[in-house]
């Protein structure tokens, strides 16, 4: 059953007169409940919000698979601006964002040159980048951009998935880099001969990934609803003797609140990912698919306020 409804709503989020009446009609519906709003001005009140309470935030200009080259200076530009405002009105945010918006698919030169100016004004303004991490036919491309581009720059880190095979040594060969990585579990239909299929594998792989960056000493992003995934990594940290300043737990907004903030009275770091942008639809079902058990958080914090 719940491969079934991880392909129902993947197939969801690719059908293409979903997303367009979803973009017309259903932002005001999301919007501070699982969005920000369609621009980044309109997601600053719910950043100083979550601020208040104690979480930090990373914020996604929403949209991917860019093919035209303009698009992608103009969403370069908005990210720079973004940059820009958190720095200003003192926001503590990061900044999340995928390659194919920056022209991934169209050519590595126009998307390294996107990144090098985004990734300039980051260490300017001293603003964490993240490159996101997308399918596994990017994955090779994207980690190779990111080490890349580490040597050059301080503010960047990127996302490893585990439920990709490659995982674990992929983290080993960037660890000389000491770099900060956000750990998901993973929300794109993979085929059997590059990503664990069964949850039960894929969780056995997100611990070890765990524990292998906690060990490394490098920051770690820990990416879950998942309480299991949560208490585990609590007592690892604790078991090692790892401080709660080397890593923080990430989860989504409008998702698991009290479970953010339980973590936050307890001390810990938490981060709340943010996404703001009209094309809302695709990312809203492949959280449901990468969780089914999101879609009760998701449905109660719709219903909020």
């Amino acid at each position: 059953m719940e491969a079934l409804s991880r392909n129902f709503f993947l197939y969801l989020s690719k059908n293409q007169q979903l997303n367009k009446l979803a973009s017309q009609y259903g932002i005001k519906m999301v919007r501070g409940k699982i969005v920000g709003g369609v621009s980044f001005d309109q997601a600053i009140p719910f950043i100083q919000e979550q601020n208040k309470a104690g979480m930090s935030v990373t914020v996604d200009h929403l949209g991917e698979y860019v093919d035209d080259p303009l698009t992608t200076l103009e969403r370069t530009s908005g990210i720079v601006a973004a940059l820009e405002m958190i720095k200003k009105e003192n926001l503590d945010a990061h900044v999340s964002l995928k390659l194919t918006a920056l022209g991934l698919d169209i050519s590595e030169e126009l998307v390294r040159l996107n990144l090098r100016r985004i990734l300039t004004a980051a260490d300017r303004l001293d603003v964490m980048v993240t490159i996101d991490m997308e399918d596994s036919t990017r994955c090779a491309q994207t980690l190779n951009l990111f080490q890349e581009l580490k040597a050059d720059y301080q503010n960047v880190s990127t996302v490893i998935q585990a439920y990709l095979y490659r995982s674990g040594e992929d983290l080993d060969r960037m660890q000389h880099l000491q770099p900060f990585v956000r750990l998901v579990k993973g929300a794109y239909k993979e085929r059997l001969s590059v990503a664990f299929q069964d949850k039960r594998d894929v969780d056995a792989n997100y611990r070890k990934l765990i524990a292998k960056q906690l060990d490394s000493g490098s920051y770690t992003a820990i990416a879950t609803h998942d309480e299991r995934m949560v208490s585990f990594a609590k007592h690892y940290a604790l078991e090692k003797g790892i401080g709660k300043e080397k890593f923080e737990f990430q989860m989504l907004y409008g998702m698991r609140q009290q479970l953010q903030e339980e973590l936050v009275k307890q001390g810990y770091k938490v981060r709340i990912y943010l996404p703001y942008g009209d094309d809302w639809y695709g990312y809203f079902m492949r959280r449901l698919a990468e969780r089914p058990a999101n879609i009760a958080f998701a449905l109660k914090g719709m219903t909020k306020k």
